[in-house]
């Protein structure tokens, strides 16, 4: 009975970025309260809270994708956090009770970041476009993938990028669509 007197005083701090602390506190109240702390600028904060709920609930896949993206992104420990993105999207393909057409992009994006945080360029690239293929319309996804700057494939794709061919070629396609983004702007 003491224990949870002690609980009900934690949960009632009048913080909103803190999910109530008693056995009833779901994952999508730890998700709402490290949303805030984003909000808040408090990536270690909302990295804490992830912590606890990754401890609460193991095997919740939203939990856990977050949490292996906090892991690479704030706490710096990539190949864990990318081994949790990875068991999440797993989790999430095995449990029926979920749509996966309409998750798998945002845990594709979470295991794309981690990637990222890790150096892991070819791998986050591909990360972001399977997660592309579940919804082609994610803004976060081009976003993400825009911001690795991936480069097109060269005009002749069995010569290798550093040849004369393709240098020249490069160069006077880009010219022509310069030329034809000037016109239409006319």
């Amino acid at each position: 009975m003491e224990k949870n007197d002690q609980d009900k005083k934690a949960g009632d701090t009048g913080d909103a970025a803190q999910p109530g602390r008693g056995e009833g506190t779901k994952p999508a109240e730890y998700l709402r309260a490290v949303k805030a702390h984003l909000r808040n600028g408090k990536q270690k904060e909302a990295f804490v809270l992830l912590q606890q709920a990754s401890i609460r609930f193991p095997d919740d896949p939203f939990i856990l994708s977050y949490f292996g993206c906090f892991q690479a992104v704030v706490d710096k420990k990539y190949r864990s956090g990318v081994d949790n993105c990875k068991k999440a999207i797993a989790l999430l393909k095995k449990n029926e009770n979920f749509d996966e057409e309409l998750l798998l992009p945002v845990f594709y994006l979470n295991l794309g970041r981690a990637y990222v945080a890790g150096g892991k360029k070819k791998d986050a690239i591909d990360a972001f476009q399977s997660g592309l293929k579940y919804d082609n319309g994610n803004k976060e996804l081009w976003k993400d993938l825009r911001g690795l700057g991936e480069r097109k494939k060269p005009p002749v794709p069995f010569l290798g990028r550093s040849n004369l061919i393709n240098i020249y070629l490069g160069k006077m396609l880009k010219k022509g669509q310069k030329e034809k983004r000037k016109s239409l702007e006319k």
